[in-house]
Formats: C-alpha cells, sequence, structure tokens
C-alpha cells in the first residue's frame, strides 16, 4: 500500500469515526432504540481499530526504513573501506589491464568499452553512458573480441581475473 493510499484510507476512517459519533450522539438525544446504538458504537469502534491498525503500519514502515539505511550507510562505509584498502592494488591492476588493452591494439574507444564491460555493464548502459548506440557498443565490444582472440565477454573477464582466485580454489 503506496503512502497516498494509507492517507486516503485513513481519512475515510477518520470521516467515518466522527461521522458516527455526530450520529450516535444525535440518536442518543432522540432516544433511539439500544441495539441500533450499539451496532453504530461497533462500527465506530471498528473504524478506530482500522486507524489504529494504519498508525501501527506507518510506525513499522518507519523503523524498517531507519534500518534499511542504516544497513545502506553500513555497506557504503564497507565498499569504501574496501575502496580505500584495495587503491594500490586496483590501480595496478588498471594499468596493467591497459597495458594489454594497448597490446591488442584497441583504439581508445575500444579500450575503454573493454573497462565498462569488465565492470559489468550491460551494452545498453554502455550505449547510453558513451553516448552511442546499443549496435555500435555491440561492434565494439565483437572487435574487442576479435582482436583479443576471444569468444565473448565471459572470457574477457576471465582473461584479467582468472589468475585472481586463490589456488585452493582451483
Amino acid at each position: 500500500m503506496t503512502r497516498k493510499d494509507r492517507l486516503i484510507l485513513l481519512s475515510t476512517l477518520l470521516i467515518i469515526t466522527v461521522l458516527i459519533a455526530v450520529d450516535l450522539s444525535t440518536d442518543l438525544k432522540e432516544g433511539v432504540a439500544l441495539w441500533h446504538l450499539v451496532i453504530e458504537g461497533a462500527a465506530g469502534v471498528m473504524a478506530l481499530i482500522g486507524i489504529a491498525y494504519i498508525f501501527k503500519d506507518i510506525d513499522q514502515l518507519k523503523q524498517d526504513l531507519q534500518s534499511e539505511r542504516a544497513l545502506a550507510k553500513d555497506y557504503r562505509a564497507e565498499a569504501e573501506l574496501w575502496r580505500e584498502k584495495s587503491k594500490t592494488y586496483l590501480d595496478g591492476l588498471s594499468i596493467l589491464i591497459d597495458e594489454q588493452l594497448t597490446l591488442w591494439q584497441l583504439t581508445p574507444a575500444e579500450r575503454e568499452v573493454a573497462f565498462l564491460l569488465l565492470k559489468g555493464m550491460s551494452l545498453k548502459e554502455l550505449a547510453e553512458l558513451r553516448g552511442t548506440s546499443e549496435k555500435t557498443a555491440r561492434a565494439q565490444s565483437m572487435s574487442i573480441y576479435a582482436k583479443a582472440g576471444l569468444s565473448g565477454r565471459s572470457e574477457l573477464s576471465a582473461f584479467f581475473l582468472e589468475d585472481l582466485l586463490p589456488a585452493k580454489l582451483l
């Protein structure tokens, strides 16, 4: 249920509760039968229970959101720490990858595409980022694979990352 839906439902239940309270007050003055007052009173109580449930739901959503924000903050901090700790190694790896791409005689555009492919971007994302068509991104990636003697993206990734696996996993 969206926030707008909750507000509409809450407003509706509040209006119903107020209308029932006004009606009960009028009915009491007019001496209406007890069974009628009990039924209207029960309807009012049910509307109040609905209001309480919505407030409980809103409170739970706020708690969940706070928890998710804290978790996201922790993940961002963990990622930043990892980046800081591995910066020297990643810079070195980036330089070595660029040297290999140069050995394959890739154009500057193809080298950029290769790095984006290694980052895991889809051809559509890659094309949008570079301001080209998806067809151009596909053609450049195929050219990269051909110049490198690789069959596709997975072999490109494996070429650079395979040796990073610990020996015990191989």
